[in-house]
């Protein structure tokens, strides 16, 4: 997911009286052009952390992560092998759980959290082989640390369950939002928003069949996100997308931060995000934040992030995963129906004043941490 109204993980000098967390992070944190979700939640823990007693120390491992190649690993084995006993080390799971012959050892003397922003095998498009491997790896490192953080409930107890861990060893610290100005939008009902980088996960390929299927209705669809995670799979939602004629009316846009992705918001009616599998979605609650409400796959730990209003409506539509179809009757509903479109919106704008900011978050990861056992070794 593109960055937005996020400050720098890097927090400089910190007070003598504050512990100390090493943060190991993948090397493209802070790279604009393959923005992300987790990324994001990174840079602004990285931030939030000191007013909740951590001193942060970032360390970004460049590499093709999870399976970096050789300098990649030895540039996280330094990092680690140089934190000294006892070190408090939060790792990002992409970089951490691949590698558990690095890890692990290091498991006995260092006091460890696992970040998990995504499973690494529910990544889409992997050989399941290699989904496999990923798999076992990333059980093994799990299974070593003494704590793992997760992103939503859902995503928790999924951790539990295929990995077998300890429940009291997993806890979740959900992302904030930044609350915004209300998207005025475009005519209320018919500019599309999709924030995803351009994968097979975020599923943009359906979201083109759907909407091709809706051809007759006066919509238009903006993607924002990045475009070189996966360039072949980029090539084919363009294909498809002219294939359908839409090359007017369904835009990738690239990524965007800043004034240009709160621009994209403002003129949103409706949020769409067609993903595979999310542990929670960023994405869907950056457009709550703004009122607008979200049509989306209902999988993962999207239902947390959708969530309600204080009066108990929901703020969006959704729909099964996998499912061109379903999105396409979805959409044919938020043009046809104007009271349902009328109580979506009502609901977004309730759901956006209750959302919780990104010190809730900083102050579920600082308790984590400041549970670590004292004294290393490895997990049961």
């Amino acid at each position: 997911m593109p960055a937005r109204r996020t400050s720098p993980h890097h927090v400089g000098i910190a007070p003598m009286s504050l512990r100390t967390v090493h943060f190991v992070l993948p090397g493209g944190v802070d790279d604009p052009a393959v923005p992300s979700g987790g990324n994001a939640y990174d840079r602004r823990v990285g931030f939030d952390l000191p007013a909740f007693g951590w001193q942060v120390r970032p360390h970004a491992v460049p590499g093709d992560w999870p399976r970096p190649g050789k300098a990649a690993r030895a540039e996280l084995a330094r990092v680690l092998r140089e934190s000294s006993d006892g070190a408090v080390v939060l790792l990002d799971g992409l970089v951490a759980c691949g590698v558990p012959e690095i890890v692990v050892p290091e498991a006995e003397r260092l006091r460890m959290a696992v970040l998990v922003h995504l499973p690494l095998a529910d990544e889409t498009g992997l050989d399941a082989a290699v989904a496999a491997e990923l798999d076992a790896r990333e059980r093994e490192v799990l299974r070593a640390v003494p704590a793992v953080v997760a992103t939503s409930d859902w995503a928790a107890r999924r951790l539990v369950s295929h990995h077998g861990l300890r429940p009291d060893r997993v806890h979740t610290a959900a992302p904030g939002a930044d609350i915004a100005p209300l998207a005025p939008g475009t005519d209320g009902v018919s500019r599309l928003l999709c924030v995803a980088a351009v994968t097979p996960r975020k599923g943009q390929h359906r979201l083109v069949e759907a909407l091709a299927a809706a051809a007759d209705l006066p919509w238009s669809c903006v993607c924002v996100g990045g475009l070189t995670q996966d360039p072949a799979y980029v090539s084919e939602v363009r294909d498809l997308i002219a294939r359908h004629g839409l090359r007017d009316r369904f835009r990738l846009a690239g990524p965007q931060a800043g004034a240009d992705l709160d621009a994209s918001y403002a003129a949103a009616d409706l949020m769409v995000l067609a993903s595979s599998a999310e542990t929670y979605g960023m994405a869907v609650t950056e457009a709550l934040a703004c009122g607008v409400p979200v049509l989306a796959s209902d999988v993962g730990g999207v239902p947390e992030a959708v969530g309600r209003a204080p009066g108990g409506d929901v703020p969006g539509i959704l729909v099964p995963p996998h499912d061109p179809a379903a999105l396409t009757a979805a959409l044919r509903g938020w043009f046809g129906e104007p009271e349902a479109r009328r109580r979506l919106k009502a609901a977004a704008r309730g759901r956006r004043a209750a959302l919780g900011g990104w010190a809730a978050t900083a102050r579920s990861l600082a308790v984590v941490l400041g549970r670590l056992p004292g004294e290393p070794r490895r997990a049961a």
